[in-house]
């Protein structure tokens, strides 16, 4: 069997929703074992993208005022993202989308919000889980490639949907 047939997903965990009205705003952190350089050139090379995001980008997210083309994998929903902060390996903000990487010893704590339909917050966490997961085995050098949906992703969406509804 390969990497990406014995991948299983662990329990859900490191996620939370902040709610300010109607604005609902899905909040995962992963301790990487990676620098945050490493894990920057993941966040903002189309390419690097390709291997674990749940989107596509037509162009690199890496510098202020960039439009690329956004693209969800699976839904053919596209959109123009423009970054509105990239500060080298520390923040990034593009479309609904904020990440903070903080360096943790040879490490980096690697904090995603993302402004999502409240209806859809289980399903983004547990996508968001799978898509860390592969991201750590992509910069650890055992790439499993991108993984969309499947058995892990149904059951970390009902294990998501229980603790936001705590």
């Amino acid at each position: 069997m390969t990497d990406r047939e014995n991948y299983i997903p662990g329990p859900a965990s490191g996620a939370r929703v902040r709610k300010d009205g109607e604005k609902w705003t899905l909040i995962l952190v992963r301790e990487l074992r990676h620098a945050p350089e490493r894990v920057w050139q993941a966040l903002t090379d189309p390419a690097h993208l390709r291997e674990w995001a749940p989107f596509d980008v037509d162009k690199g997210l890496g510098t202020v005022g960039t439009k690329a083309k956004l693209t969800w994998v699976g839904t053919g929903n596209a959109s123009e993202a423009t970054v509105t902060r990239a500060d080298a390996p520390k923040l990034l903000e593009f479309h609904d989308i904020r990440w903070e990487l903080e360096p943790v010893g040879s490490g980096t704590r690697l904090t995603l919000w993302h402004n999502i339909d409240r209806r859809f917050i289980s399903w983004g966490a547990a996508g968001w889980h799978i898509a860390f997961d592969v991201l750590d085995r992509l910069l650890g050098g055992t790439p499993i490639g991108r993984i969309v949906g499947g058995e892990g992703w149904q059951r970390l969406v009902a294990e998501y949907g229980k603790q936001f509804a705590e």
